[in-house]
């Protein structure tokens, strides 16, 4: 079961006064049935930047997208269950259903299955549980409060711990690197 995730979201009354729009769980949770235990909420959602501070709908009900809009942005829980040593990630199924558009070179995804990008500028912090982070070269290993900056590189998660990994993301879009044009 993906843990449910408490939001409080502000916004305005006719008067201009500060008022709460939203004090609930996040409605809006995607489990991936390809990789089970594997789930996705989504926060708020903005298609538009600067962001519209007017409307008081709930932004975060829309379907499920791995990158934000043009000029848009993404808040997000992500949780990711450890791998265990039968589990057999289909990373294809994965990202047609995250609407991924960006998978790497075969050579890359070779390091691990999860390996793709987004072009988006990503902060993340890890919230609870460990996540090792592959890269092209490298990896490294991050803990609860451990905060990444990702600049649309292929990367992949690789949760080798005994709990879930929980973390929180926030998906800023921009323009894809010169060398990957």
């Amino acid at each position: 079961m993906i843990r449910l995730i408490h939001r409080v979201v502000t916004g305005h009354d006719a008067d201009g006064r500060s008022v709460i729009l939203f004090d609930d769980h996040a409605p809006n949770v995607t489990e991936i049935a390809a990789a089970p235990g594997t789930g996705v909420t989504e926060l708020w959602v903005t298609d538009e930047a600067p962001a519209a501070l007017d409307d008081d709908a709930d932004r975060s009900l829309r379907p499920m997208h791995h990158d934000p809009a043009p000029q848009g942005t993404i808040f997000r829980v992500v949780e990711i269950p450890p791998e265990g040593e039968s589990d057999a990630i289909d990373a294809e199924a994965v990202f047609e259903e995250l609407g991924s558009r960006n998978r790497p070179p075969s050579e890359v995804s070779a390091k691990h299955p999860t390996m793709h990008r987004t072009d988006s500028v990503d902060y993340l912090v890890v919230i609870s549980g460990e996540m090792t982070m592959v890269m092209d070269e490298g990896e490294v290993l991050l803990r609860p409060g451990d905060c990444i900056v990702q600049q649309g590189t292929y990367h992949g998660w690789v949760n080798t711990g005994t709990e879930p990994c929980l973390l929180a993301a926030i998906l800023v879009d921009a323009q894809p690197p010169s060398v990957l044009r």
